[in-house]
């Protein structure tokens, strides 16, 4: 079969390379073409357009970019169309993919869904086109099979992808210690307008924890000279690139943008606080139409606020020094946030969702 997988973010390239591993193993006559990153290419897909060149983060970002996001649409149904895949997998990045979709709905192809948009937290109402467009969703979260149940379309919940790779990284052989000082991991994302926003104030805390050893995990689409620019003032502050999962291994705290890294973070067993700034006008727009109680991946999951959440004003030097000295130092804090990972750790599957992922695309056949 022929399958075109379109994921527009580091994550989605993450768990796209490990779906493009079971599906090659479930189909040995598979022929994948994709918009993806370098893990999906190393996993054996032709990756034509890199997720680097489709970042863009909030309202004002987008509207700024509206030229660019319209030409790369059109560059991708072009690519589908003279490629006439089999099926059309989509991961995550409903912005573009959702688009697709119905485009692609209208070109008579097979459409997956695999990790479901956040539609229950804004646009509820777009649950709507996804059941005319999508033909199979596959969700990861599971509080979402009984979310689209309630709208009439009955979906598949595979479990969380990155139970497996957290689990890989785990059991892989032990890689050299970043620093003899315990450290504190800073994870401040993958997009340049998140990391202006939000990297200032997490590298203060240097200042007051020479102690420890900061050590900032940088995005692969994020320049030296650009990181640079912030953490040269900081001696105790080193940098390390796609080594995210050994930094975690190692680290006694982070400080962690909102997304898929305040999961990873939790999976790996970290004390970590939640910081989430963006720019005033995105913020703005984001606090009206987003509606759900917690940022973070970790707190919505568990449906309690199991990590502290400094969203845009809250933010601050002072408040973030406070959460830090808490999960560094209180040792009641810090087992019970421990406790509460391991309960979210059984509520996220048993570490086969991409095999379950590709079992039911194959099926598609």
């Amino acid at each position: 079969m022929k399958y075109y997988i379109i994921a527009g973010e580091a994550s989605g390239d993450l768990h796209g390379s490990n779906l493009v591993k079971q599906l090659k193993q479930l189909d040995a006559s598979a022929d994948i073409r994709s918009w993806g990153g370098d893990l999906m290419e190393q996993a054996g897909a032709k990756v034509v357009k890199h997720y680097r060149d489709l970042a863009f983060m909030g309202f004002v970002e987008v509207i700024m970019n509206l030229r660019t996001i319209f030409a790369n649409l059109d560059q991708c149904k072009k690519d589908i169309l003279a490629y006439q895949p089999d099926v059309l997998i989509l991961i995550d990045y409903p912005g573009f993919n959702l688009r697709i979709a119905e485009w692609a709905k209208q070109q008579g192809l097979k459409v997956v869904y695999y990790i479901s948009p956040q539609v229950w937290a804004w646009k509820e109402g777009r649950v709507k086109k996804i059941r005319q467009t999508v033909d199979k969703m596959l969700v990861i979260l599971p509080f979402e099979k009984d979310f689209y149940r309630k709208w009439d379309f009955e979906v598949e919940y595979v479990g969380h992808p990155l139970i497996e790779a957290i689990k890989a990284a785990q059991e892989a052989p032990s890689a050299p210690s970043f620093s003899e000082k315990p450290v504190i991991a800073l994870l401040p994302g993958s997009r340049k307008q998140e990391v202006k926003e939000k990297l200032p104030v997490m590298l203060s805390m240097a200042r007051y924890f020479p102690e420890y050893q900061f050590i900032m995990a940088q995005a692969p689409s994020l320049e030296d000279n650009f990181i640079s620019s912030f953490t040269s003032a900081y001696p105790n502050v080193s940098v390390v690139k796609n080594q995210t999962y050994q930094l975690l291994l190692q680290a006694s705290a982070a400080l962690v943008t909102s997304g898929t890294a305040t999961l990873e973070t939790a999976l790996f067993g970290v004390p970590e606080v939640v910081c989430y700034k963006g720019s005033p006008v995105s913020y703005f727009f984001a606090k009206y139409l987003i509606k759900v109680k917690y940022i973070s991946l970790v707190n919505l999951i568990m449906d309690k606020p199991v990590v502290k959440e400094l969203i845009q004003h809250d933010l601050t030097e002072e408040n973030l020094l406070k959460e830090l000295t808490l999960i560094l130092k209180d040792t009641a804090r810090r087992q019970q946030m421990k406790a509460d990972y391991a309960v979210l750790w059984t509520l996220l599957g048993d570490g086969t969702a991409s095999r379950k992922a590709a079992e039911a695309i194959v099926g598609m056949r």
